[in-house]
């Protein structure tokens, strides 16, 4: 005969407090019935679990090491239980998003962990785009939501960021030593470092595009470390080079005008109508984010 994961459960309750008087109230079983559970799983094993030594039920040896395999068991069947409960409910097993990267990290690591919280069965599928990478993903109908700066035709979208873009460079850059305020001829003789669209179909390069020279990536992170070895210029996002602009690692480039740009970001539901809750849930706390900066409302893409 195969043993039951309620004898387990019974095994382990006598561990877990101590003895059989004690397991019985806690799991509110007749202590007659966990005691006979427990000796007929010893019985089915050929292995004696647990020793009495006083009033106290202990583990053997053997009972140990049995007894981190019924708990990882356990466990798991706990699991099975809650993800059933949630799909009995309609709660999606799994939400896919696909979020432009800039889209602020600490904001979204916050998300994601009060997600957990709420939806912690369902897995999260997450791709990282730029530009209008995102976009083709939704006409293809891989993902549930999409956080974009371009809203493809056809569909709406609500504002959730706004991101300010500075002109940096180095400190030692020659645009940090020209003498005098800097101007867009200054730019077009130095290297400027450019995000690539993600689109498979769209291959096209984000930002001001003047100068002669241009290194093209496909992160931002990548063209942060670019410009801080002074090897180009770039608009970067305010919020990711806080800290560089701070201890001086960066700097913005001195304009006569105000060269800042701001790019805004909207999310988009694939399916609004249908979308169960915790995709809806996920919407929400995307949505009620308060990140960003506060100029007027402009389209400039970075």
């Amino acid at each position: 005969m195969k043993t039951t994961l309620e004898q387990w459960r019974m095994f382990k309750a006598v561990v877990d407090h101590g003895g059989y008087a004690q397991a019985a109230e806690a799991i509110f079983k007749s202590q007659s019935t966990i005691s006979y559970g427990v000796h007929k799983l010893q019985e089915q094993l050929g292995v004696q679990l647990l020793e009495v030594e006083g009033r106290k039920a202990v583990l053997t040896e053997h009972g140990r090491i049995l007894l981190q395999r019924a708990e990882q068991l356990l466990d798991q069947a706990e699991n099975i239980d809650q993800v059933a409960s949630s799909l009995n409910q309609g709660v999606e097993p799994v939400v896919r998003a696909a979020i432009d990267t800039i889209y602020p990290n600490d904001v979204l690591f916050d998300v994601f962990e009060a997600f957990s919280a709420e939806y912690p069965d369902t897995r999260l599928e997450l791709e990282e785009f730029v530009l209008s990478g995102g976009n083709e993903m939704l006409l293809e109908d891989s993902i549930d939501i999409l956080i974009t700066p371009q809203l493809p035709s056809g569909w709406n979208g609500e504002h959730v960021h706004r991101s300010c873009f500075l002109p940096v460079t180095s400190p030692q850059h020659p645009l940090q030593h020209l003498g005098r305020e800097a101007t867009y001829d200054d730019l077009t003789a130095h290297r400027q470092v450019v995000l690539r669209d993600s689109s498979r179909k769209r291959r096209s390069e984000g930002g001001w595009l003047g100068a002669h020279q241009r290194w093209t990536v496909t992160h931002t992170s990548t063209r942060v470390n670019i410009v801080r070895r002074g090897l180009g210029f770039a608009w970067l996002p305010e919020l990711l080079i806080a800290d560089d602009l701070k201890s001086g690692a960066l700097q913005v480039i001195p304009f006569a005008q105000d060269a800042r740009r701001y790019v805004d970001l909207y999310l988009v539901m694939a399916h609004e109508e249908s979308a169960g809750p915790a995709t809806r849930a996920l919407a929400r706390l995307l949505a009620n984010t308060d990140t960003g900066c506060k100029a007027a409302h402009t389209t400039e893409t970075e």
